[in-house]
C-alpha cells in the first residue's frame, strides 16, 4: 500500500512567532482576531484598554509593518554606510594615483618634445590664491634705464630722462 511505514506529522497549532514584548503580542492577537472576524473593533479596543480610534491607528501601523515584512529580501549583505564610505575612499585614492601618473606622463611627453611645462607643479605649502606674474618687458627696460642713469655722470642725464619719458609714453 501507498504510504505504509510513514507516519504523518501532526499539524501544529499555527505559525511560530518569535520575539516581541508581551504587550505587543497581546495587541497583535487582538488585531488578528478583528481581521478574522472573531471580535468587533469595539470589543478589541475595550480588551486592550484603548479608544476605538487608537485601535484603528494600531491596526494601520500593524498592517504597514506586515506589508513591509512581506517585501522581498535582497541577496547578500545589505548596504552599510561604513562599507560605502570605505569604497569611496578606495576609489578616491585610486583616482589620485591615476592623476599623479597622468601628470608625470604629460611632463615626460613635454620634455621629450621640448616644450616647457604649461603649469608648474604646485608646492605643497604654497598659498592657493597667490599668483605670480611674469615681469613685463617694458617695465624691465625702464628699470634698466633708470639704473644706468643713476650710475652715469650728470652730464646729459636730463636728455636721457627725456628720452626715457618719451619711450615710456610711446609704450615700448
Amino acid at each position: 500500500m501507498i504510504g505504509e511505514g510513514k507516519a504523518k506529522a501532526p499539524r501544529s497549532a499555527g505559525p511560530k512567532v518569535d520575539g516581541g514584548s508581551p504587550e505587543a503580542r497581546r495587541v497583535t492577537a487582538a488585531i488578528l482576531e478583528v481581521l478574522a472576524g472573531a471580535v468587533t473593533p469595539t470589543d478589541a479596543a475595550r480588551a486592550l484598554g484603548v479608544s476605538v480610534g487608537r485601535y484603528y491607528q494600531l491596526e494601520c501601523r500593524a498592517l504597514s509593518g506586515m506589508v513591509a515584512g512581506c517585501e522581498p529580501r535582497t541577496k547578500g549583505p545589505g548596504r552599510s554606510l561604513e562599507r560605502e564610505l570605505a569604497a569611496l575612499a578606495r576609489e578616491h585614492e585610486r583616482t589620485k594615483r591615476e592623476l599623479l601618473r597622468t601628470q608625470a606622463l604629460a611632463r615626460a611627453a613635454q620634455r621629450a618634445v621640448g616644450l616647457s611645462a604649461l603649469h608648474a607643479p604646485k608646492k605643497p605649502g604654497g598659498k592657493p590664491g597667490k599668483r605670480h606674474h611674469k615681469p613685463v618687458v617694458r617695465a624691465m627696460r625702464a628699470a634698466e634705464r633708470l639704473k644706468s642713469s643713476v650710475t652715469e655722470p650728470a652730464i646729459g642725464a636730463a636728455a636721457r630722462s627725456e628720452n626715457l619719458a618719451g619711450a615710456m609714453a610711446a609704450g615700448e
